[in-house]
């Protein structure tokens, strides 16, 4: 078994001006979250919080604590999020087992030692997307899965948004610290999310793309109102929004994202909303 976490640094908004899209690629794109049997983290300095995921295949992957965390085990001072966006698959939390089905999600509380992830069908593994951020207070470890969910239906087709958002681990279901999480799925012959953009600088966000189809591309843009920067991204990689930029994207298909966010509040719609015409 194999755990790996590479550290991301705070961009100041006047530096990121001067950024060329290798530079912003370095700094804001994640990718390759997904290696059989290994668990692949970005420690990232908005809000410490850490991207995450894990495939397993040959055996149970048991989650460790790493270099940046100086902890005695990964939770000591952290809560979780785990979202499966793989086949079947479980999470044992301290002896007590959860099944996972595709977008299902969990919450697991500070002070839990024992974290075991694991496929139902090699052939076919799970594919767990994790977020973690410091906790204060440790919260029992609660599944969510889509028939828990706040399901908000948004947007038109005349505006090439119309799209599922499916509230999972938020204050109203279950109890955090701080951590956010949810899921936003286009209808077909959508393209565009988060409609209209916003800001929120009391918490940083965090977009994970996928089912993105082959031969495909989401353009995330990013950066303040007045002077945006994209990204172009492909199938499951994850990109670190910091409070200062807005956040929204369109492809070249219809897709499904999943949002985390991390800051001093849980309330869902503390956010400065933006014109699309206000953007340049």
């Amino acid at each position: 078994m194999t755990t790996t976490a590479d550290e991301r640094f705070a961009v100041h908004i006047d530096d990121y001006k001067h950024y060329d899209t290798e530079k912003l690629r370095k700094h804001f794109l994640v990718s390759d979250l997904f290696i059989a049997d290994e668990f692949k983290f970005t420690y990232t300095h908005y809000d410490r919080i850490m991207v995450g995921g894990v495939q397993p295949v040959q055996a149970p992957m048991k989650l460790e604590s790493v270099e940046q965390l100086k902890a005695d085990y990964f939770l000591q001072r952290r809560e979780l999020g785990a979202i499966n966006v793989g086949g079947p698959g479980t999470v044992s939390v301290d002896g007590e087992t959860f099944e996972l089905s595709y977008k299902e999600a969990l919450y697991v509380g500070r002070d839990s030692k024992n974290v075991v992830f694991a496929s139902n069908d090699a052939a076919t593994p799970a594919k767990f997307y994790l977020l973690s951020t410091p906790a204060h207070a440790a919260y029992p470890s609660v599944k969510v899965g889509q028939d828990q969910a706040e399901v908000i239906q948004l947007g038109t087709m005349e505006t090439c948004n119309q799209r599922t958002l499916n509230k999972l681990i938020v204050n109203s279901i279950v109890k955090t610290c701080q951590l956010q999480m949810g899921m936003t799925a286009l209808k077909p012959g959508s393209v565009w999310n988060t409609m209209p953009p916003h800001t929120h600088s009391r918490r940083m966000e965090v977009y994970f793309y996928f089912e993105v189809p082959e031969d495909h591309a989401v353009c995330h843009f990013m950066g303040p109102k007045e002077e945006t920067r994209h990204l172009w991204m492909t199938n499951e990689q994850a990109v670190v929004s910091p409070p200062w930029s807005m956040h929204c994207a369109a492809a070249t298909s219809n897709y499904i994202f999943i949002w985390g966010m991390a800051g001093e509040n849980l309330d869902y719609d503390d956010m400065d909303r933006y014109s699309p015409s206000e953007l340049k």
